[in-house]
């Protein structure tokens, strides 16, 4: 596909998603970025890492609003090779992407049953067991239990990242989804990678974290506000995930110790 914006405007109802293109813009300097683009296709998984400052939010930004050449990065966002139709953009039931920041703690003070009822409503949904399977699903990412009574804004962050993953799997049923630095929040970030990957979900994720890069498919690295490269392991990487996945495990159980207020001693480091 080549990097300049199709002249075509297709704005015909599109009910499978198959592709999200990405096109170039322009880093910080106004030099081009060196892509030619980046497509996600369902069940890919691409992680950008990221430094301070380097452009994640305006990367994130512009594929949550379908970016076409009109944001400060010059980027343009195709589905299914098109521009998005209008009612896609501005039309919250109709919208393919769900966004999940690290700043999640919700104002409303509603019960989880009833947020989950009111989104479920914006949706046009109306089936009790889709919010059943969201709280159940919800407990399969972090060790907090959530109920239905529970009132959001008691939630921990963890609760709530793990909660708003889950609606955008079930409720939302978004085939594009972003994760901005989620695991902050002490989610277990492989149930979250693998129930993706599973349910056929396109998934980005912003990550500080060793082990979210390198489950990731691809790996995008941003300087000065652009794409700076595109990696794609291939399998490369497999060792290095295996060991690290067995440190973060061990860290895991050391921290669940801590919690429950045991003492770690030298032995249980070895």
């Amino acid at each position: 596909m080549k990097s300049e914006t199709p002249a075509r405007d297709n704005h015909t109802e599109l009910t499978e998603i198959a592709a999200i293109t990405i096109l170039p813009g322009r880093a910080k300097d106004g030099t081009p970025e060196a892509f030619s683009d980046i497509t996600l296709k369902p069940g890919d998984t691409v992680s950008i890492v990221v430094s301070t400052g380097s452009g994640k939010t305006a990367f994130i930004n512009d594929i949550e609003v379908f970016a076409r050449r009109d944001t400060v990065t010059g980027r343009s966002i195709l589905i299914n090779g098109n521009i998005p139709p209008d009612d896609m953009v501005r039309d919250p039931a109709k919208k393919p992407i769900a966004l999940i920041t690290q700043n999640t703690k919700c104002l409303a003070d509603l019960t989880v049953q009833a947020f989950l009822e009111m989104h479920a409503k914006a949706r046009k949904i109306d089936v009790r067991s889709v919010i059943d399977e969201t709280i159940r699903l919800s407990n399969e990412f972090t060790g907090e239990k959530i109920a239905g009574p529970m009132r959001m804004t008691a939630l921990s962050g963890g609760q709530t990242r793990s909660l708003l993953i889950a609606d955008a799997i079930t409720i939302s049923s978004a085939p594009i989804i972003l994760l901005d630095e989620v695991e902050s929040g002490g989610i277990f970030k492989e149930k979250v990678m693998a129930s993706l990957k599973s349910r056929g979900k396109a998934v980005l994720f912003v990550t500080h974290d060793p082990i979210i890069a390198l489950l990731a498919d691809r790996r995008i690295v941003m300087k000065n506000g652009a794409v700076e490269k595109v990696i794609t392991p291939d399998g490369r990487e497999d060792e290095t995930l295996a060991e690290i996945s067995a440190m973060d495990t061990v860290l895991s159980a050391m921290r669940e110790r801590l919690r429950a207020g045991e003492l770690l001693l030298r032995r249980d480091c070895s």
